[in-house]
């Protein structure tokens, strides 16, 4: 029986049945640290699902259109606080891109193709359902080549439908959920800003934050736009994709070279246009992201030393409750290393409750967000082992104090204690 006391797989499972003795004696005690780690491992899970989420979304968006296709508009991909003139963003006052511009493009020998594309929102109305604020894309006819996703019913606008800026929409599944309650959708009739326009296909985007699309898409010729709903194309912006094995550098060059021609820019002006790569973007979204994990950290940090602080609480309260009982364990021969080991166990083993608790929450909030926004939350398994690994890690570091402590006792001291 001695040597089992010194076996090291029965001091863990000692020191765990008695974290669970002293979480059922001092439950208000134990809950608060239990919920100071819970808080710091739901932040961790919730928001690491959901930059994962948001990171596949994005990589799969800027994959569609092919790792060589560049982006061509009037704003720079970058973030700028601008003054009430504009003097600090003189991009406002550049003129806008056109179509013909774009069909210039079209025509350059590097280039596959160009989709033009310009966003607005617009209400939606069928029979006596009415949708308002939804998201209207105006696309040229190739877009779908740019922008990826799957049509699942019906078909893409024509040229001629182009041309002819045609009343035809396409709709994505949130639209035809809730016009239809899952019915057929392709061949009705619906009103656009009080216009009848004809739904020609259904429209499976991928998933992305930053697109909008489960607040409901449309999607319409860029001319339809422009004609019909009156969408201004200032803000209209263009997608190049060069043709298969060309360089994207040369194709950029060819394409800036075009477009200034165009724009009538002369030798020494400045382009009053920006053209981004995809790898631009990324920059970009990594400073967003940059400050989910920046406030990720913080609020980790302050449910960790809640937790650390509740840890200290409780342990130096049980190493006095149970002085005598240190003391009998001593007298009958346990080490100050066999008493250190314990009370570490014990604080350990309150963390890791709080984690398993933070993660069981923070699982169920994740697959709310994938329900019900267009992020496709997942928390990645290393996420799920560092919160483990850190709860237990808090539990060792705030639980050292009160564990040297208890070690250190004098067994005649604590035999005598009351």
């Amino acid at each position: 029986m001695a040597r089992n006391r010194l076996n090291p797989l029965y001091q863990l499972a000692e020191g765990v049945v008695i974290a669970f003795d002293a979480i059922r004696t001092n439950k208000v005690r134990a809950g608060l640290t239990i919920l100071g780690i819970a808080v710091g491992v739901f932040v961790v899970t919730v928001m690491s699902a959901a930059v994962h989420g948001i990171n596949a979304g994005v990589s799969r968006s800027l994959a569609a259109a092919g790792p060589t296709t560049f982006f061509i508009s009037r704003w720079p991909a970058e973030f700028q606080a601008c003054d009430g003139g504009g003097e600090s963003c003189p991009w406002l006052r550049f003129r806008p891109l056109t179509l013909d511009q774009g069909r210039e493009i079209s025509q350059l020998p590097m280039v596959q193709g160009v989709s033009a594309d310009i966003q607005s929102q617009t209400s939606v109305k069928y029979a006596d359902r009415e949708l308002p604020g939804v998201q209207l894309i105006g696309y040229s006819t190739n877009w779908f080549d740019m922008a990826g996703g799957d049509i699942t019913a019906g078909r893409n606008f024509t040229e001629s439908e182009y041309d002819g800026a045609a009343p035809v929409v396409l709709i994505n599944d949130k639209v035809a959920e809730r016009l239809f309650n899952g019915g057929e959708a392709v061949g009705k009739e619906l009103r656009l800003n009080g216009q009848q326009f004809t739904v020609i296909g259904v429209y499976n985007p991928i998933a992305n934050i930053f697109e909008g699309s489960d607040k409901g898409r449309l999607i319409v010729p860029i001319t339809t736009a422009q004609r019909r709903l009156n969408v201004s194309l200032y803000w209209m912006q263009l997608t190049v994709k060069p043709r298969e094995g060309v360089d994207r550098d040369l194709a950029m060059d060819e394409t800036i070279a075009t477009l200034r021609a165009a724009r009538h820019l002369r030798p020494g002006q400045s382009n009053d246009f920006f053209a981004t790569t995809p790898e631009k973007l990324l920059a970009l979204y990594n400073k967003i992201v940059g400050v989910f994990f920046l406030v990720m950290i913080t609020l980790s940090a302050v449910g960790l030393l809640v937790g650390g602080v509740g840890v200290v609480a409780i342990m130096m309260i049980s190493v006095t409750e149970r002085t005598r009982e240190i003391g009998v364990r001593k007298a009958l021969g346990a080490t100050r290393s066999a008493i250190l080991w314990q009370f570490l166990v014990e604080a350990a083993t309150l963390t890791l409750v709080g984690a398993l608790v933070g993660l069981i929450v923070g699982g169920a909030i994740t697959l709310l967000i994938r329900s019900v926004t267009p992020i496709d939350a997942s928390t990645p398994p290393v996420a799920i082992v560092a919160a483990l690994v850190c709860s237990a890690l808090a539990g060792v570091v705030f639980g050292m104090l009160p564990a040297v402590r208890a070690s250190r006792l004098d067994p005649v001291e604590a035999l005598r204690y009351e």
